[in-house]
């Protein structure tokens, strides 16, 4: 078996002009997590919780080990390659997850009426009131696992949890219900926006 320019380990045929015969790359676990693995469904658990995340779409073998978890793909086509990696960094974040967990801090951004944001419903449900003048009310619910707190400056929230899809959605529903509609978006800018990306718990390095 040889290297590919991305370092994950392939097995050439043979003879040349024959089909890549697998694909395969490791993955070390971090130390305080702990992986489980059962048809192609992987379970983390860590010390903020435990994530879940399936596979099944993919035509992949995940083998844990003691330290590490194989990757690896069969007869692999070029798509089948990419989703080595692919699936290398979801798991990748899953461990960053369960031992860091997400924070995006989003800040409302106005010209002229001031933005008032709300949290209700312990910490799941974001009211938006006063957007660009409006009496209407524009109410996000938070996706599983995410929780918004204000930061305590003026004008800005953080939302927090384990699993960064969950975290970043929540950022982008909270965007988009913000959104100018019938107007120039180059000169009406008001808004409430993702201004940070950073981790709960900070790992000295």
């Amino acid at each position: 078996s040889s290297d590919l320019s991305s370092g994950i380990n392939a097995e050439w045929p043979l003879r040349p002009g024959m089909k890549l015969i697998s694909v395969s790359d490791k993955l070390s676990i971090p130390s305080g997590c702990k992986v489980k693995v059962s048809k192609r469904i992987v379970t983390v658990d860590g010390p903020r919780g435990h994530l879940v995340k399936s596979f099944k779409h993919l035509q992949c073998e995940l083998i844990p080990g003691k330290k590490d978890i194989l990757i690896r793909v069969w007869f692999p086509n070029r798509k089948a390659v990419a989703c080595v990696n692919t699936i290398k960094s979801h798991i990748e974040n899953m461990f960053t997850g369960v031992i860091q967990g997400y924070k995006y801090k989003m800040k409302s951004v106005y010209a002229h009426f001031p933005i008032n944001i709300n949290i209700i419903n312990d910490n799941t449900l974001v009211e938006v009131h006063n957007f660009l003048g409006e009496k209407f009310v524009r109410r996000v619910n938070l996706l599983p696992g995410v929780t918004c707190k204000s930061t305590g400056t003026k004008d800005e929230i953080m939302l927090e949890g384990n699993d960064i899809e969950n975290v970043s959605r929540s950022a982008a529903l909270i965007q988009q219900s913000t959104t100018v509609r019938n107007k120039d978006i180059r000169k009406f800018l008001d808004g409430v926006y993702v201004s940070e990306k950073t981790n709960i718990v900070q790992v000295e390095e």
